[in-house]
């Protein structure tokens, strides 16, 4: 009889098995090579920015191995020091403010994320960041204050009751979150203070804070191993990846038809994108859609380069975003994590006055004249970063940024007025506090205004030019 009931059950699952190895062929032969290409194209956009997160907080969370690997999830882990350039996982790091790490796995229960009063004139944040790379809230000098309090973040599925003395409830659309925490340093001899105020960061399970027993915990993930940034930029594998995230996204009502679509190509939640089931044409249709996918990126970074696009576009929640999904994966590729504008906007330099890329082999200028610093709630800085890898850059001086802590150390001309000198070699030792070192080759300089004043959001303040100097010495 077990014999009979073992040789039923197998043939249930070689059934069932068959029946969808049936409909994914069956859907497959339903799609012509040219909607294939369409479709690839519209869901590598849509996949680029949450596999790159995905590798990031694989990197951050799990793998133990990892150089980047930070603490298991539902723990905070200080980092007491600032980015350099031996920190090579996230593109376009800051390096002004000392960071603070969290994966958030929301799937059993909320976590309570205490913070201590802040001195009012040191800003700080929590950036909370979703598995769609949305940065769905904050909390921190900008939105809640610098008085401290307890902020319940909870998953999409949470119906609990919101208990005594949490100070707000944030929710999130996905059961998997990252929260960054930056906290100003003012000098480097501020890290202490720095280093005291991480120390009060805490964060609990709900059951935890309020002193009762846990509750069953979900069950253990099985993370599969991330592709590194080379393959996501080509691999087909992207859809792969995808679809294991897309469990921990509970699919958003205006995603519904595009989920439709993708799912022509087996791109979804639950589904299992078999590149080797394609038919040839249709794997040549895929690949030509994934590149169709980075000409649109390349000329939206050309709009970019003009000024025509703005960090303050292209980073935000969902609603502020509207499904721009060639905007998330511009914000993606060219600085992941990237804040919303009300908090921070990155007014960048990838050209210099004459539209001619930067390098390295050039010698540059920047000019604040007197009044005209960049109008921030907080402090403005601004960044090195050696192309194409937007990272930082070595240099003798270690000085991977200039910042408006630093004012008191600059050299102002006789009205007041301030230059920058962006190049490798030193402009000379009476010239050096206004240098920033770039690479021998390729660069972009980031300028970052923290907490902006409302004209630098609505453009009546304008980044002066990068101006590149001739043989001579003239601008």
């Amino acid at each position: 009889m077990r014999m009979n009931l073992n040789t039923r059950a197998a043939g249930a699952v070689f059934a069932l098995f068959t029946a969808l190895l049936f409909q994914s062929a069956q859907a497959n032969a339903d799609v012509s090579a040219e909607e294939a290409r369409a479709i690839a194209r519209e869901a590598y956009t849509y996949a680029n920015p949450m596999v790159d997160n995905y590798r990031i907080i694989y990197g951050s969370f799990v793998d133990r191995a990892n150089p980047e690997y930070k603490t298991p999830w539902n723990q905070l882990k200080n980092i007491a020091r600032v980015y350099t350039p031996e920190d090579r996982a996230v593109q376009t790091p800051n390096s002004d403010t000392p960071y603070s790490w969290l994966g958030l796995d929301l799937r059993t229960e909320p976590l309570v994320l205490t913070v201590p009063p802040i001195e009012k004139e040191r800003y700080f944040n929590i950036q909370l960041i979703d598995l769609y790379t949305h940065n769905f809230d904050y909390i921190g000098s900008r939105t809640t204050g610098n008085d401290g309090g307890q902020f319940l973040v909870a998953g999409p599925g949470w119906q609990g009751t919101v208990p005594p003395g949490i100070t707000q409830v944030i929710r999130a659309e996905t059961e998997l979150v990252t929260a960054v925490y930056r906290t100003q340093l003012f000098s480097p001899d501020d890290m202490d203070n720095v280093k005291a105020i991480q120390a009060q960061y805490k964060v609990q399970p709900l059951s935890a804070y309020l002193g009762q027993p846990a509750p069953t915990a979900a069950p253990e993930i099985a993370f599969i191993p991330p592709l590194t940034r080379d393959e996501i930029t080509k691999s087909p594998a992207v859809f792969q990846q995808l679809n294991f995230v897309l469990q921990f996204c509970p699919t958003h009502p205006t995603e519904k038809a595009l989920m439709q679509r993708f799912a022509k190509l087996d791109i979804g939640a639950g589904k299992a994108f078999d590149w080797d089931a394609f038919s040839p044409d249709i794997q040549a249709a895929i690949a030509q859609g994934i590149a169709d996918a980075w000409e649109d990126f390349a000329q939206l970074k050309q709009r970019a380069e003009r000024g025509e696009v703005g960090s303050g576009d292209i980073f935000g929640t969902r609603d502020y975003l509207q499904n721009n999904y060639p905007y998330r994966m511009a914000g993606a590729v060219l600085g992941i994590w990237g804040h919303s504008a009300a908090e921070a906007i990155y007014p960048s330099y990838y050209v210099d006055a004459n539209g001619e890329k930067l390098d390295g082999a050039n010698r540059y200028t920047l000019y604040f004249a007197p009044g005209q610093l960049p109008p921030v709630n907080s402090f403005w800085s601004l960044t090195m970063y050696e192309q194409p890898a937007s990272l930082l850059v070595a240099n003798p001086i270690d000085r991977y940024l200039v910042n408006s802590p630093m004012l008191p150390d600059f050299v102002r001309d006789a009205e007041g007025g301030i230059t920058l000198y962006v190049q490798h070699d030193s402009p000379g030792k009476d010239k050096e506090p206004n240098w920033l070192p770039a690479p021998a080759g390729p660069f972009s300089v980031v300028m970052r205004l923290y907490w902006p004043k409302p004209e630098a959001l609505d453009g009546s303040w304008k980044i002066p030019p990068l101006t590149k100097v001739d043989a001579t010495g003239a601008n």
